[in-house]
């Protein structure tokens, strides 16, 4: 109440100042223009700009095939437009001057006599006038569109927030603030205002900014310091900056113990499932903690890559990764015996896998044997107790299936296992089997069979059988522009072929990024449908926190690569990442079908790493993504399937592929045409019908050697769709449209080559519609 008092006495007192003040000297000093800004190093104004770009993040540049520095508008930071679009024009493109897989690279922008970028009026007075044009120095890749930057390359639009030559604010209440850097301002004469300050506020473009008049040209302005410094540089040097947010974090100097411990307290803050697991870091702490320090009093590294190791497994997520100790793996994993075994829907386990010419084919093991123990221990407690070293796992089935793999490996010196199976006869027989080095039945239980490393990151053919079109997307962390390229290609080519029917093949895709993802499945909607949302740890909210702007949508790619069949979509627990992100996607508005065995691996979240001792890169799930609805949706539970094979003798003992067998199966259903006899037409008939989903109507037509026929299908409610064959239900002739300003369908003076009994088939152009429609043949020839 004192201080509120105060403060209403001070602000009398201050009207009465200025109440007792002429106004003449005021109005006088609001008509004066700004003073001019005090230039350092004029040299005229740059030319040209080069610098460095330097990164620790160990992402940065994953998928990056067309990295870009360019001239970045600011119009959207001025008007504070996240959706902002920089214009094409404004997009100065500069040269990456050297090896941007090795940081720092460097850059050169030779700008322009005059450039095209959008201008702002920012010296806060109330005439109207040209402004400036002002521009961040920020690093791109492109991957979509020509070689500009669109609205997907620009995640939607905005300013640049990282990696840029502008520093931005990462508190809360400051957020996306421009608090600090180097702008490259452009004035096209010499009577234009620009801030040489934050003013009060701390905010740059508001109303208590200082204000200084810009000379004509170029000028870059420094906001690291007060006031603002302006610099007519005719090379300046600008380094872009790393933010605090997006560096690594690198802990490597410290002791083993040490690092531990602040790793421990990161995660404590940062990990994005800590409840959602229930997962205890200060037992965690207390658990591994002195295996951490025993390893440092005893200058064992491999004892601390153990522990490690060990940390990482004990956390349920297969988000998280430590060391892979692989002369441990190779001696705990030497052995097998020729058998892999899978576990069906009813629960027994069966080998699903003999090799040829093995002692367990000699003793009466064949593929689909039951098995029932291994050294007089059950299989079930033979399989709980099997270490899989692809572990950590973020649900229960893709744990079990490893398990699995891993159950029939044995270390070195192990020599022979006893099992226990139901032979021919069904009776229980308990054979001594050789452990050796094989590793036929370890290779073929991998859920990667078959993989290569030569793969493209999107590879597409037509199935000749059911021409449908079948395309297996093998990562989304590769070429970022050679997927779209490649995806696109196939959009177009499905949609130019009139393919109803797209098989997407996710069962061996790793993950990736999860942006490019959305974006490949927003291929196959006309609506931007909302996704979803990740939250992060915000330091200076100190809690995770979703940011309302960083929700999740699609951005529609052009209508004529967008892609209306019928689709399916193959998953499997190795379905990871960002797969199960494309796959989620596909199940909105039932898009698709979802077919496999399992539901995906239940990786829902994005990840960080940090650098620990002995230069270790250890991974975290950092990001908690959630639906559109604010639930977690994916992590510990993956992406089930909505057309679920079932796992027995009879889809397991096969050579052929039953989940895309499934897949085709289901198309088939989906796309089954009923064939209506709509009877005989002559020349000169005009016939009205009716047509619903799924559905054509075939008319006989016996015309002559010399007819010249008009043939037309026409309907105000449906896109008509034409097709003639012959008696061996070969098409001869088809029509979608018979002109640009219709939807009906047919030929005009079309001229008969013989006497022939032909088949006219009328559909409508999806076979999706319903409505009426009214089939004309008319004689064109005239007499």
């Amino acid at each position: 109440m004192q201080r509120r008092f105060l403060k209403f006495l001070q602000t009398l007192l201050a009207l009465a100042l200025v109440a007792s003040l002429t106004i003449t000297p005021v109005s006088l000093a609001q008509d004066e223009p700004p003073p001019p800004a005090e230039i350092v190093n004029d040299e005229g104004g740059p030319v040209s700009i080069t610098g460095e770009v330097p990164y620790t993040n160990p992402f940065f540049t994953l998928g990056v095939a067309a990295p870009l520095v360019i001239l970045e508008d600011q119009a959207g930071f001025v008007d504070r437009n996240e959706r902002f679009l920089m214009p094409l024009a404004s997009q100065t493109l500069g040269q990456i001057t050297s090896d941007f897989f090795t940081s720092p690279f460097s850059y050169s922008i030779a700008l322009p006599i005059e450039p095209q970028g959008s201008l702002r009026d920012v010296d806060q007075d109330e005439t109207e006038e040209p402004g400036v044009q002002i521009f961040a120095i920020a690093y791109w890749t492109n991957t979509f569109g020509d070689p500009f930057l669109e609205e997907r390359d620009l995640y939607g639009g905005g300013w640049s927030t990282a990696y840029a030559s502008t520093r931005v604010s990462e508190d809360a209440d400051t957020e996306r603030e421009i608090v600090g850097g180097i702008f490259l301002l452009y004035a096209q004469d010499d009577t234009q205002g620009f801030p040489s300050g934050f003013g009060e506020d701390g905010l740059l473009f508001t109303e208590d900014d200082p204000i200084v008049t810009l000379p004509q040209g170029y000028t870059i302005v420094d906001m690291d310091t007060d006031p603002f410094t302006f610099d007519r540089s005719r090379h300046p040097v600008i380094d872009l900056i790393e933010p605090e947010g997006a560096a690594l974090v690198d802990l490597s100097g410290e002791s083993y113990p040490d690092a531990f411990n602040q790793f421990v307290d990161i995660l404590a803050k940062e990990y994005a499932f800590t409840e959602y697991k229930e997962i205890d870091w200060e037992a965690k702490r207390e658990e591994f903690l002195p295996l951490f320090q025993e390893a440092h009093d005893n200058q064992d590294s491999q004892a601390y890559l153990l522990a490690l190791r060990d940390f990482a497994w004990s956390i349920p997520d297969g988000h998280v990764s430590g060391p892979f100790l692989v002369d441990d793996f190779r001696f705990a994993t030497a052995g097998g015996m020729g058998v892999a075994i899978r576990e069906l829907d009813d629960g027994r386990v069966i080998a699903n896998f003999v090799l040829e010419g093995s002692e367990a084919e000699d003793a009466g093991i064949v593929p689909g044997a039951e098995i029932l123990a291994f050294n007089d221990i059950p299989i079930d407690a033979v399989i709980d107790e099997a270490v899989a070293w692809s572990a950590p796992f973020s649900t229960a089935h893709f744990e079990r299936l490893q398990k699995l793999r891993y159950a029939t490996r044995f270390a070195v010196g192990v020599e022979s296992v006893a099992v226990t199976f139901l032979d021919e006869n069904d009776e229980e027989t308990t054979v001594e089997l050789a452990v050796t080095g094989e590793r036929d039945s370890f290779n073929f239980s991998s859920f990667n069979v078959g993989r290569t490393d030569f793969e493209l990151p999107v590879e597409y053919k037509l199935l000749e059988e059911s021409e449908y079109g079948y395309v297996k997307i093998n990562s989304f962390a590769d070429n970022d522009l050679l997927s779209v390229q490649l995806w696109e290609r196939l959009m177009r080519t499905l949609n130019e072929n009139g393919v109803q029917g797209l098989i997407v093949d996710m069962r061996q895709n790793s993950g990736g990024s999860g942006f490019l993802a959305d974006q490949m499945a927003a291929y196959f909607f006309d609506e931007a449908h909302k996704l979803g949302n990740t939250g992060r740890y915000d330091k200076s909210r100190d809690e995770f926190y979703f940011d309302p702007r960083n929700e999740d949508v699609f951005y529609l790619p052009a209508d004529e690569l967008r892609y209306g069949g019928e689709v399916a979509v193959l998953i499997g627990p190795n379905c990871n990442s960002a797969c199960e992100f494309f796959t989620y996607d596909m199940t909105i508005d039932n898009r698709a079908a979802v077919v496999g065995y399992y539901p995906t691996a239940g990786l829902g979240g994005s990840v960080k790493q940090i650098r620990l001792p002995e230069n270790e890169q250890f991974q975290y799930t950092g990001g908690r993504a959630v639906d559109a609805d604010g639930e977690i949706h994916i992590e510990g539970k993956g992406v089930p399937p909505t057309v679920a094979v079932p796992v027995n003798e009879e889809t397991l003992l096969t050579d052929d592929d039953v989940i895309l067998d499934t897949a085709i199966a289901w198309l088939d259903e989906q796309l089954a045409i009923e064939i209506i006899n709509g009877g005989d037409l002559l020349v000169g008939d005009e016939i009205e019908g009716e047509l619903s989903p799924g559905v054509r109507v075939r008319y006989v037509l016996t015309v002559s050697e010399g007819d010249v026929l008009n043939i037309l299908a026409a309907s105000d409610e449906m896109d008509m769709f034409l097709a003639i064959y012959d008696l061996a239900d070969n098409q001869l002739l088809s029509n979608d449209d018979l002109d640009a300003e219709t939807l009906n369908a047919g030929w005009t003076e079309l001229a008969i080559p013989a006497d022939l009994t032909l088949i006219v088939e009328v559909s409508s152009a999806g076979d999706d519609e319903t409505g009426l429609y009214t089939l004309t043949i008319e004689d064109a020839g005239g007499e």
